[in-house]
């Protein structure tokens, strides 16, 4: 296909592509080069609403269907996406900035989610309890939610989709998606891929606005929908939870984060190093368990400094299209500023540069080392969502513990260390939701991702993913005798 067939402009709902009502549009911006990709169908709350419409209309057909025809209409959703790999990556380059080879990683990403979950849909168990009389038998089903309403980030413009929507269409759900401003053509393509396996008209639905606000209010407060997933920052995640409770619409929310990255002088530094790279720089940075603070032991720190600066000084900074790129852009002005501003105070506050610490141009900005950060600079409390690694010091085991822990935030958290015990004493005190031992790279389908404290509820992937999707219902039948 070529990029004017990769391209939708429309939204996708109950089986037909459509346009607003008002026929207004908004512009997908390429990050790389400033140039205006598409202009697309900017959707009003009356045209959401006709979406949610569809999707609660089609709810009952679609959830008697046997948990193996959904599974089969989700495997051959998971074939197209597979299929379409590399336009799907294209598609994720030039409206989210990333490099072409991390795309064509989250296209295989994105689509082992609705691998795992076809599976996961002939795998919702329910019990048989014991009952407390001889005349009665307790037993519990698991049944679909009803509509779920998903709003995804732009930093994974595929992923995110299929991490809510794989669960909920293997439980019987309909699904509506409010893709981000960024990058929704990734996520109308798909809505074409779902068309093409089969789902039925309503069941798969995709609208695009600029409206957030507005949009946002609509998919809490309308009582068809029955759930609502959301990615993205505490903020708003504490927005929509607040406008939920007037219908006590079902939530899950994964949220913003401060991971720390710890080192301790037992650790294989050049395993550390490697692990380093993964964690912070993939995407620039700019995803929500990207390293954003590092605390290396006294005895190894000045080896991890100097070798990290060296790997990320031979970073290769450019257009993602570019197949020698390893970095992008940042995704808007916003983000880059965020960057600048986060660089700046940390300067201003005894931090000492060791490679990067500009702006290249337009949206690019240098991978950055700073070493000798503290606590009172914004860079330790606050997400950079960029290409800057800030580096303290530390003692002792419970003082960097101490440390890892004092954040609101506890999504993701990485340490290296050699000794055993350390490691399961460590992973067992740091309050996170999900820890990587001696690995850098920790999201997969098949275990549980989500955070703790302000970093959201509920968990996606792997077989705990499901049960967020689903309602459990108690039947007791009396009279047997």
């Amino acid at each position: 296909m070529n990029s004017n067939e990769l391209i939708k402009t429309q939204s996708y709902v109950n089986g037909k592509w459509v346009d607003a009502a008002n026929k207004a549009t908004f512009e997908v911006v390429n990050p790389a080069t400033g140039e205006v990709i598409a202009s697309v169908a900017d959707m009003g709350r009356d045209d959401v609403r006709a979406a949610i419409d569809a999707a609660h209309e089609a709810w009952p057909a679609y959830r008697d269907l046997t948990a193996k025809e959904r599974s089969t209409l989700l495997r051959k959703w998971y074939m197209l996406i597979l299929e379409h790999k590399e336009e799907l990556a294209h598609l994720m380059t030039i409206e989210s900035g990333k490099v072409i080879t991390e795309s064509r990683g989250e296209a295989e990403y994105g689509a082992s989610f609705i691998e795992w979950f076809a599976e996961e849909a002939k795998r919702t168990y329910g019990d048989v309890i014991p009952a407390t009389t001889k005349d009665k038998r307790i037993v519990v089903i698991k049944q679909s939610i009803g509509v779920v309403a998903a709003i995804t980030p732009w930093n994974f413009p595929l992923a995110m989709i299929t991490r809510k929507v794989g669960p909920a269409l293997a439980a019987g759900s309909p699904v509506v998606v409010k893709p981000p401003t960024e990058t929704p053509l990734t996520a109308l393509f798909i809505s074409e891929l779902a068309e093409r396996a089969g789902f039925p008209p309503g069941v798969y639905n995709t609208v695009t606005t600029s409206q957030n606000t507005e949009i946002g209010l609509e998919l809490c407060e309308n009582r068809k929908v029955r759930k609502l997933s959301f990615t993205g920052s505490t903020a708003v995640g504490k927005l929509l939870m607040s406008q939920c409770a007037t219908t006590l619409t079902k939530i899950s929310l994964e949220l913003g984060g401060n991971a720390p990255f710890i080192v301790f002088d037992d650790a294989d530094i050049d395993a550390a190093v490697k692990g380093a790279m993964g964690s912070k720089f993939r995407h620039n940075g700019q995803t929500c368990v990207c390293v954003n603070r590092f605390y290396v032991q006294d005895k190894v720190y000045d080896e991890f400094v100097d070798k990290l600066t060296q790997a990320v000084a031979a970073l290769r900074v450019g257009n993602g299209l570019d197949v020698n790129s390893q970095m992008g852009p940042l995704i808007n002005e916003k983000g880059l500023n965020k960057v600048k501003n986060h660089v700046a105070d940390a300067l201003a506050k005894g931090a000492q540069l060791r490679v990067g610490g500009h702006e290249i141009e337009g949206l690019f900005y240098q991978p950055t080392v700073l070493t000798d950060t503290t606590p009172d600079m914004i860079i330790a409390r606050e997400e950079v969502f960029g290409p800057v690694a800030p580096v303290a010091r530390f003692s002792t085991e419970e003082e960097v513990i101490r440390w890892a822990n004092d954040t609101p935030y506890g999504l993701a958290a990485y340490f290296y260390s050699k000794n055993n015990a350390r490691c399961w004493r460590v992973a067992e005190a740091l309050d996170y939701g999900m820890v990587g031992i001696n690995e850098g790279l920790i999201s997969t389908e098949v275990a549980p991702f989500g955070g703790v404290k302000e970093s959201g509820i509920g968990r996606e992937g792997s077989k705990y993913g499901m049960d967020y999707f689903m309602e459990i219902k108690y039947l007791c039948f009396g009279g047997i005798n």
